[in-house]
């Protein structure tokens, strides 16, 4: 059996695999974030086995499908509080069958397929793992795209075509000192210290950017293409409606869906959100700049 621990996000998880056939070759994003062993007095945010002969005693009742980067994974709930989630690749091809607790503290997976197969099943299996039991320890995964300039993270936000990429990346062409931190699945969270942070992730969505890195968040920036650039300020209101739609959260679930809106809640009353209608040019990436930083655009020196 080989014991992996992991870190993401300031949370450590653990990953048992059981058998020869499935080893931590099969997460190479997860390999930034591998550490040694945990100090007795740090609790795990889950643990997860990966055991291939393993079969569920029940099949639950189906409840759902999260969609999960475009693929939509089936989703049983058994009478004792516990969930299955089936997982199924870009073809639509079963890979993964997950088996939680109700808190997603700890879990089983058997995988199915090959190599490509198992990868994207494991992965989907920690992704969803991590954003449930995260859930009500102020703590979300994120569907954005997010860039750090001076030690602050900004993300942006949108559903998928929307240009998330477009914007960070005419960042990175147009503001000095910029890198990407995460362009799909972030993590956002509310520290012990009482600041909203920002983490990279295992998961970057199609760019390979596993970035084990953090930065206190500067501000959300919610995106709409248009034929002109116009940025505001989001209401309170309004900001709550466009940050809970981009975590991973099961709407089905009190606990999950309770802890992720408390979680948004918390980061409006930390951090700005942006609405940003937006050509993919450089006269966009200065009004988001300006607006986000409260700097000038184009004077960087030490800005």
């Amino acid at each position: 059996m080989e014991k992996v621990y992991y870190k993401v996000g300031r949370h450590h998880y653990c990953v048992n695999f059981s058998d020869e056939k499935n080893t931590s070759a099969l997460l190479p994003s997860s390999e930034p974030f591998r550490v040694g062993d945990v100090p007795n007095d740090e609790p795990l945010l889950f643990e997860l086995i990966v055991d291939d002969t393993w079969r569920p005693a029940k099949k639950g009742k189906e409840i759902g499908q999260f969609d999960c980067g475009g693929n939509n994974h089936g989703v049983y709930h058994l009478e004792d509080g516990s969930y299955q989630i089936l997982v199924s690749d870009v073809s639509g091809r079963q890979c993964c069958l997950i088996q939680a607790t109700a808190d997603f503290s700890s879990g089983k997976v058997c995988l199915n397929g090959d190599e490509s197969m198992r990868n994207f099943g494991l992965n989907n299996a920690l992704m969803m793992m991590y954003a449930f039991a995260g859930a009500d320890k102020m703590t979300v995964l994120m569907h954005a795209s997010v860039v750090r300039r001076n030690g602050m993270g900004y993300l942006c936000l949108g559903v998928s075509g929307t240009g998330k990429s477009t914007h960070t990346h005419n960042w990175l062409q147009y503001v000095p000192d910029t890198d990407l931190m995460n362009d799909d699945n972030p993590v956002v969270r509310v520290c012990e210290d009482g600041v909203a942070r920002v983490f990279g992730s295992p998961w970057s969505g199609k760019t390979p950017c596993y970035r084990n890195v953090e930065a206190p968040i500067g501000a959300f920036l919610q995106l709409k293409q248009a034929p002109y650039n116009r940025i505001e300020r989001m209401k309170i209101v309004d900001g709550y409606a466009s940050l809970l739609p981009s975590c991973s959260v099961m709407k089905w679930d009190r606990r999950d869906y309770v802890g992720t809106s408390d979680t948004v809640a918390k980061l409006l009353e930390l951090v700005p959100v942006y609405f940003l209608e937006n050509l993919p040019d450089e006269e966009a990436v200065k009004m988001s700049y300006e607006a986000m930083t409260g700097k000038p655009y184009g004077v960087w020196g030490n800005l």
